[in-house]
Protein backbone atom coordinates (compact mmCIF):
# COMPACT_ATOMS: atom_id res chain seq x y z
CA UNK A 1 0.00 0.00 0.00
CA UNK A 2 1.06 3.43 -0.97
CA UNK A 3 2.09 6.67 1.46
CA UNK A 4 -0.76 8.70 -0.28
CA UNK A 5 -3.20 5.40 0.32
CA UNK A 6 -2.31 5.11 4.03
CA UNK A 7 -2.79 8.46 4.79
CA UNK A 8 -6.48 8.83 2.66
CA UNK A 9 -7.07 5.57 4.69
CA UNK A 10 -6.59 7.34 8.22
CA UNK A 11 -7.68 10.63 6.95
CA UNK A 12 -11.22 8.77 6.20
CA UNK A 13 -11.80 7.29 9.49
CA UNK A 14 -14.70 8.38 11.41
CA UNK A 15 -12.68 8.81 14.94
CA UNK A 16 -10.69 11.47 12.43
CA UNK A 17 -13.34 13.41 11.37
CA UNK A 18 -15.10 13.42 14.91
CA UNK A 19 -11.83 14.97 16.42
CA UNK A 20 -11.80 17.83 13.78
CA UNK A 21 -15.02 19.03 14.48
CA UNK A 22 -14.23 18.56 18.37
CA UNK A 23 -11.33 20.81 17.48
CA UNK A 24 -13.42 23.58 15.62
CA UNK A 25 -16.53 23.38 18.64
CA UNK A 26 -13.50 23.09 20.93
CA UNK A 27 -11.73 26.45 19.48
CA UNK A 28 -15.13 28.27 19.14
CA UNK A 29 -15.94 27.68 22.93
CA UNK A 30 -12.70 28.94 24.15
CA UNK A 31 -13.23 32.42 22.54
CA UNK A 32 -16.75 32.28 23.86
CA UNK A 33 -15.33 31.24 27.36
CA UNK A 34 -12.58 34.15 27.35
CA UNK A 35 -14.98 36.76 26.42
CA UNK A 36 -17.00 35.61 29.33
CA UNK A 37 -14.09 35.51 31.96
CA UNK A 38 -12.71 39.16 30.40
CA UNK A 39 -16.13 41.01 29.50
CA UNK A 40 -18.07 39.40 32.03
CA UNK A 41 -16.99 37.58 35.28
CA UNK A 42 -14.27 39.86 36.25
CA UNK A 43 -15.16 43.19 35.45
CA UNK A 44 -17.23 42.71 38.90
CA UNK A 45 -15.04 40.93 40.62
CA UNK A 46 -12.26 43.60 40.01
CA UNK A 47 -14.99 46.37 41.03
CA UNK A 48 -15.88 44.70 44.52
CA UNK A 49 -11.87 44.15 45.09
CA UNK A 50 -11.46 48.09 45.01
CA UNK A 51 -11.70 48.95 41.11
CA UNK A 52 -8.78 46.42 39.93
CA UNK A 53 -7.96 46.01 36.26
CA UNK A 54 -7.40 42.10 36.05
CA UNK A 55 -5.91 42.77 32.66
CA UNK A 56 -3.56 45.20 33.66
CA UNK A 57 -2.81 43.57 37.12
CA UNK A 58 0.99 43.44 36.58
CA UNK A 59 4.31 43.10 38.40
CA UNK A 60 7.38 45.48 36.98
CA UNK A 61 10.13 43.21 37.03
CA UNK A 62 12.80 45.45 34.93
CA UNK A 63 11.99 48.71 33.86
CA UNK A 64 11.97 50.00 30.14
CA UNK A 65 14.67 52.58 28.53
CA UNK A 66 12.01 55.41 29.94
CA UNK A 67 9.84 54.40 32.37
CA UNK A 68 7.86 56.53 34.46
CA UNK A 69 8.63 57.68 37.99
CA UNK A 70 5.48 56.77 39.13
CA UNK A 71 5.71 53.41 36.88
CA UNK A 72 3.80 51.79 34.37
CA UNK A 73 -0.11 53.00 33.89
CA UNK A 74 -1.55 49.84 32.42
CA UNK A 75 0.36 46.51 30.91
CA UNK A 76 0.87 47.96 27.44
CA UNK A 77 2.56 50.69 28.00
CA UNK A 78 5.05 48.53 29.80
CA UNK A 79 5.70 46.19 27.04
CA UNK A 80 5.67 49.23 24.59
CA UNK A 81 8.97 50.47 26.52
CA UNK A 82 10.43 47.22 26.80
CA UNK A 83 9.95 46.71 30.20
CA UNK A 84 9.91 42.73 32.03
CA UNK A 85 6.64 42.23 33.43
CA UNK A 86 4.63 39.46 35.34
CA UNK A 87 1.41 39.34 33.93
CA UNK A 88 -0.19 38.35 37.19
CA UNK A 89 -3.60 39.72 35.92
CA UNK A 90 -3.49 37.86 32.43
CA UNK A 91 -2.50 34.73 34.58
CA UNK A 92 -5.81 34.79 36.91
CA UNK A 93 -7.94 35.21 33.79
CA UNK A 94 -6.36 32.33 32.25
CA UNK A 95 -6.74 29.98 35.26
CA UNK A 96 -10.64 31.24 35.49
CA UNK A 97 -10.98 30.64 31.55
CA UNK A 98 -9.42 27.23 32.26
CA UNK A 99 -11.62 26.59 35.23
CA UNK A 100 -15.21 27.13 33.16
CA UNK A 101 -13.92 25.18 30.21
CA UNK A 102 -12.54 21.96 32.78
CA UNK A 103 -16.12 22.63 34.30
CA UNK A 104 -18.42 22.29 31.26
CA UNK A 105 -16.51 19.30 29.80
CA UNK A 106 -16.90 17.73 33.44
CA UNK A 107 -20.63 18.21 33.24
CA UNK A 108 -20.87 16.92 29.60
CA UNK A 109 -19.20 13.93 30.43
CA UNK A 110 -20.89 13.15 33.28
CA UNK A 111 -24.59 13.76 31.37
CA UNK A 112 -22.84 10.95 28.64
CA UNK A 113 -21.89 8.97 31.15
CA UNK A 114 -25.41 8.95 32.92
CA UNK A 115 -27.15 8.24 29.45
CA UNK A 116 -24.82 5.04 28.72
CA UNK A 117 -25.90 3.90 32.14
CA UNK A 118 -29.65 4.39 31.92
CA UNK A 119 -29.85 2.87 28.83
CA UNK A 120 -31.02 -0.51 29.37
CA UNK A 121 -28.99 -3.28 28.58
CA UNK A 122 -30.71 -5.73 25.87
CA UNK A 123 -30.29 -9.00 26.11
CA UNK A 124 -30.70 -11.73 24.06
CA UNK A 125 -33.13 -14.94 24.16
CA UNK A 126 -30.95 -18.12 24.56
CA UNK A 127 -30.49 -19.88 21.45
CA UNK A 128 -32.12 -22.79 20.59
CA UNK A 129 -30.16 -25.57 21.76
CA UNK A 130 -29.33 -27.91 18.74
CA UNK A 131 -30.70 -31.15 17.53
CA UNK A 132 -27.77 -32.87 18.74
CA UNK A 133 -28.73 -31.34 22.35
CA UNK A 134 -32.09 -32.47 22.26
CA UNK A 135 -31.32 -35.86 21.16
CA UNK A 136 -29.09 -36.23 24.31
CA UNK A 137 -31.91 -34.81 26.39
CA UNK A 138 -34.08 -37.49 25.04
CA UNK A 139 -31.42 -40.19 25.69
CA UNK A 140 -30.83 -39.48 29.08
CA UNK A 141 -34.92 -39.03 29.90
CA UNK A 142 -35.31 -42.32 28.79
CA UNK A 143 -32.16 -43.87 30.86
CA UNK A 144 -34.07 -41.88 34.04
CA UNK A 145 -36.91 -44.14 33.58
Amino acid sequence: MSLRQEFKEFIMRGNVIDLAVGMVVGTAFSGIVKSLVDDVIMPPIGLLLGGVDFSNLFLTLKNGVSAPADGYATLAAAQADGAVTLNVGLFINTLISFLIVASAIFVVVKLINKMKREAPAVEEAPAAPSEEVLLLREIRDSLKK
